[in-house]
């Protein structure tokens, strides 16, 4: 593969989902494109912010003495930054590398989609998200967050929309022509607050966009002064942040979940809910991944605290949608904007095929009104520490990522888990600094 550019961009995520990279010159790309190039294997085996897990990992630490993993650019994932000069971009992956492969989120999921293949069907997926905007960039502040960008509880609100057109178009056609098109975006029901939909495609695709979106959204922001914060719940009494999935099976070019004109469901769609609902509470860390994830899944917070699913009901952790034709398909509501997008989709996917490959029976009826007032549900773990211990100790979690991703990414969340522990909150010293 040729190339123009002096310099082109490579980038991956790590098991957060925060996407890092390099810039390379364009002989050695022509060496890394033909083969592979290495990153330092602490990219997994660090927080968010570069502190080593300790206890560590067994992949990587100081007990290996933090060599080359070995990178790999997929080719198929070319697409220029039209903010950054059309600057030349590629993702890429640890599929080759076999110490890593089974912890690479990105390769992860591709086996998992490369599984639905060999299943007979193609997934296509996406991925929403609702993201907060500040006024000046969080770097420049003493304390954080800074201000929203607008004001009041608007949902909806082309008015605020129009206080910010030139943020949203740059959006719009910034992300478009970084080959991340965008379904439709509106404010939703806070100060500062935006959702947009990508377009779907397939499920490796689909997260490759989801990821890109995230970063395009801080990039474009920041050129515009603006911070923009996927944190699931950055305050207490406004609504969190979601990353609902959507997400079809599709075999000879058709929807698989449609439903006959009887309004029958096929055996494959429930079969693919039904496991869904069934690991859910064994995976629940892949699609709340941080301790500030749970703040969100509260009674009233339009985020599930069940293993439930309905028709068109959003206050479900499983929303059916359209389910007759091309659009029909299923949503997984309780995965917030915080998710890793490679993650949230596997965990999706994974699931549900473990649903059509044992024939799991839709036992679980569908709620009608507030899943929130339901007394016959099964209830999601309440913080991360609860839902990475189930998911550590679960024989689901193993059979659906093996073993070596479940304890990697376990340990992972328990650091996470372990780190707020040790913080002194604001909260802890308004309560009880004085008066205690």
């Amino acid at each position: 593969m040729q190339t123009e550019a002096e310099y082109i961009k490579v980038g991956f995520t790590d098991i957060d989902g925060i996407l890092r990279g390099k810039y390379v010159n364009a002989h050695k790309f022509q060496k890394v494109i033909e083969g592979h190039m290495g990153f330092c294997d602490v990219v997994f085996g660090w927080d968010s912010s570069d502190v080593t897990y300790e206890p560590g990992v067994e992949a990587t630490g100081w007990h290996t003495g933090f060599p080359d993993a070995v990178f790999t650019i997929d080719p198929q994932t070319k697409r220029y930054i039209p903010w950054e000069a059309d600057q030349e971009f590629y993702l890429g992956d640890f599929s080759r590398d076999e110490q890593f492969k089974s912890i690479c989120p990105r390769s992860l999921l591709r086996s998992i989609e490369a599984r639905s293949h060999n299943m007979g069907y193609i997934p296509k997926m996406a991925q929403e998200f609702e993201w907060f905007n500040f006024k000046g960039l969080s770097t420049d502040h003493d304390s954080l967050p800074p201000s929203p960008i607008t004001k009041g509880m608007f949902g909806y609100s082309l008015l605020r929309l129009s206080m910010n057109h030139s943020f949203i178009r740059d959006l719009l056609h910034g992300l478009h022509g970084f080959d991340v098109p965008i379904e439709g975006i509106h404010t939703e029901t806070g100060p500062g607050v935006v959702e947009a939909c990508v377009v779907y495609d397939t499920a490796t695709a689909a997260a490759d966009k989801a990821i890109l979106f995230k970063q395009g959204v801080k990039e474009i922001g920041h050129k515009h002064q603006i911070s923009a914060s996927f944190m699931a719940k950055w305050k207490r009494d406004l609504p969190g942040c979601s990353g609902h999935i959507h997400q079809s099976l599709w075999r000879d070019d058709k929807n698989v979940f449609a439903f006959d004109d009887a309004g029958k469901s096929s055996n494959i769609f429930q079969h693919y809910l039904a496991g869904q609902l069934y690991c859910l509470p064994h995976i629940l860390p892949m699609f709340a991944p941080t301790v500030n994830s749970f703040k969100r899944l509260v009674p009233g917070s339009w985020a599930p605290t069940h293993v439930s699913w309905g028709y068109d009901n959003r206050t479900c952790a499983y929303r059916v949608i359209e389910s007759t034709g091309a659009s029909a398909r299923l949503e997984t509501r309780v995965s917030g904007s915080d998710t890793n997008p490679y993650l949230a989709i596997a965990a999706s996917l994974a699931a549900g095929l473990y649903g059509i490959e044992n024939k799991l029976p839709l036992d679980l009826d569908p709620v009608v009104g507030n899943a929130y007032d339901q007394e016959n549900l099964t209830t999601l773990p309440t913080n991360l520490k609860e839902a990475t211990v189930k998911m550590q100790e679960s024989e689901v979690a193993e059979a659906l990522f093996g073993s070596a991703f479940v304890d990697h990414f376990c340990k992972s969340r328990l650091w996470e888990w372990n780190q707020f522990q040790e913080a002194v909150t604001d909260w802890e010293l308004n309560r009880y600094f004085e008066i205690i």
